[in-house]
Parts: C-alpha cells; sequence; structure tokens
C-alpha cells in the first residue's frame, strides 16, 4: 500500500484544532496571501532568491511580527498575518510553519532546525533551505534573518521534516491542556505527537509525567 504525502499546510491546520469543515476557510486565507505575495512581487527563477523575496515580502507586510509567547497554530499565525493592525504574527514556530508553507506554494521545499538552547532563552525552532550539499538557515523572528550564520556552531540543532515540525505544534497545544488541567485532552495531543515523531523525547516525557499525575488521581 502506497503511503499518500504528507501536506504540512493540511496537518498543520489540523494539528492547530480546525476541524474539517473548517479547513478549506482557512485554506482559502492561505491561499489568499499567496496570491497578495504574486501580485505584489516579481519572483525569481532562481529558488534561493524566490525564497529571499517571499521572506523579505513577510517581514515587509506585517514588521511587528515576532512575539516570544506568541501564536504557533497556523490558523492563529495566518489570521494574524493578514489582519492590518501592527500587533505580532507568532512565535518561531507559527512563523516557520508559515514560511514554510508559503515557500511551498511557491515550489520550495524547506525544512526546519530545532534547537535545544538559542539566544539564551531555551528552546527554539527555525526554516532551513537545502541547496546542494549546504543548507540557508532562515531566523523567522529576525528581520535581517535569511541566510543566518548564529547557529551554525549550534550543537543542539535537530534536522526536522514536515512531521516533526506538526508534531511540534501537537506538543504545544498538549502542554496548553496540561496547563488548563485538561489531562485527557492533553494526552490525546502528545500521543498524536509522538505518533508523528516518535524520537521526540520531549513529548514522550510530558506523557510519562502526564500518566504519572492521572495514576495519582486515580488512587
Amino acid at each position: 500500500m502506497i503511503e499518500e504525502p504528507f501536506d504540512l499546510e493540511l496537518e498543520a491546520f489540523r494539528a492547530s484544532g480546525v476541524g474539517e469543515r473548517y479547513i478549506v476557510h482557512y485554506a482559502r486565507l492561505f491561499s489568499g496571501l499567496h496570491r497578495k505575495l504574486l501580485d505584489q512581487v516579481i519572483l525569481s527563477d532562481d529558488p534561493v532568491m524566490r525564497a529571499k523575496q517571499a521572506f523579505d515580502w513577510l517581514w515587509h507586510e506585517k514588521p511587528n511580527r515576532y512575539r516570544p509567547k506568541g501564536h504557533y497554530k497556523l490558523s492563529d499565525v495566518v489570521e494574524s498575518q493578514l489582519r492590518e493592525e501592527s500587533q505580532g504574527v507568532g512565535n518561531c514556530l507559527g512563523l516557520t510553519i508559515l514560511y514554510n508553507g508559503l515557500l511551498r506554494r511557491i515550489g520550495i521545499h524547506a525544512e526546519a532546525l530545532q534547537l535545544e538552547y538559542a539566544f539564551g532563552i531555551g528552546p527554539h525552532v527555525l526554516s532551513l533551505l537545502p541547496v546542494g550539499h549546504a543548507d540557508i538557515h532562515i531566523e523567522n523572528i529576525l528581520k535581517q534573518g535569511f541566510d543566518y550564520k548564529g547557529h551554525h556552531k549550534n550543537p543542539s540543532g535537530t534536522r526536522w521534516g514536515d512531521r516533526e515540525v506538526v508534531a511540534d505544534i501537537y506538543h504545544s497545544v498538549g502542554n496548553e491542556f496540561f496547563e488548563k488541567g485538561e489531562l485527557t485532552k492533553a494526552l490525546i495531543n502528545y500521543d498524536k505527537a509522538i505518533d508523528l515523531n516518535p524520537r521526540y523525547e520531549k513529548a514522550q516525557l510530558n506523557k510519562a509525567i502526564l500518566i504519572d499525575k492521572l495514576s495519582g488521581n486515580s488512587r
């Protein structure tokens, strides 16, 4: 049996909690963003230049875009990018998914780099553009972040594909439910994160903590 290709945009909306009946609505919003880019920018035939054009355009459209505790769900990030107000668009995960999804629509397959520790703060995610035998780091939280050199010597980096990126959305949703005390919903999302990324140690650890908490509550 042939496995169907993993659709980053569709699965990111699902992980964000968008019901099937509303996915078309959010896909149309994303299509509107894509059309706006095509209307305003004459895209280069060169994929690296095209990727930079998309990056610069997003920053031009919404220069006040990064929020450390901001949106990470693709649905929220797309809405924030399209809003006229100058409020932030998202956190590092949200901005990375938005950018990678937009690149996919203009024929470029970007990946992600997850860092356990960056900028003296903690865990971090950025875009990764494979070019030949090298990778271009694209730091979505910085206006001058295209071809960013600051993480090249960071030993904590893990390369993430689409599944791992979407798993991080599920993990973040699980954490939200855990903090609210909605443990069953948290467990469901941790399980989905682990299904997509079986080597996701953080999700496995949080699931173990949650199960221990559930066991304690049932005693």
